[in-house]
């Protein structure tokens, strides 16, 4: 009986446009995300829940009110949409990146991936919050992706 030969066909590598378009899809995800479940979680807290007499009750042991307000506070904060729709967008950039780092080299898709989702974060403040992008924030921006640029020269 013959052995088959492994395949010495080498697996097409895609394109540099999928490898941008991939980084900006994860950066976004983490960065855009960011403010608005802030934004989120403190009008939940401008905003209280339904009350929860276990919480206050004097015989409930310690552990148990700490264990239960945490419970609730997560499950309001999955009830609310305008918490729960950018946390599965985030989430999803999560997938995203592990995909690429099963695809692209590790040395470039962690600092690209943060630093993107760096700058993703200061924009997304100022859509969602108003927050002014001061000019020391633009230089820093700058120096981000000129070191992004950097990391990706080295490589080539």
């Amino acid at each position: 009986m013959l052995e088959s030969e492994p395949s010495t066909t080498p697996t097409p590598t895609p394109s540099i446009w999928r490898w941008v378009l991939g980084f900006l899809i994860v950066g976004a995800c983490w960065g855009l995300t960011t403010p608005f479940m802030r934004r989120a979680a403190l009008a939940k807290d401008k905003n209280p829940t339904m009350p929860r007499p276990v919480l206050t009750d004097p015989q409930t042991s310690w552990l148990k009110r700490k264990v239960l307000g945490i419970f609730y506070t997560v499950v309001d904060l999955l009830k609310n949409p305008a918490y729960a729709v950018p946390l599965l967008l985030n989430v999803t950039g999560s997938v995203w990146f592990f995909l690429l780092i099963g695809q692209a080299e590790l040395s470039l898709t962690v600092p690209i991936t943060n630093s993107l989702a760096f700058l993703f974060t200061v924009l997304g403040e100022w859509y969602a919050e108003g927050k002014v992008i001061s000019r020391d924030t633009w230089i820093g921006m700058a120096f981000v992706l000129g070191g992004i640029a950097l990391c990706v020269q080295s490589k080539t």
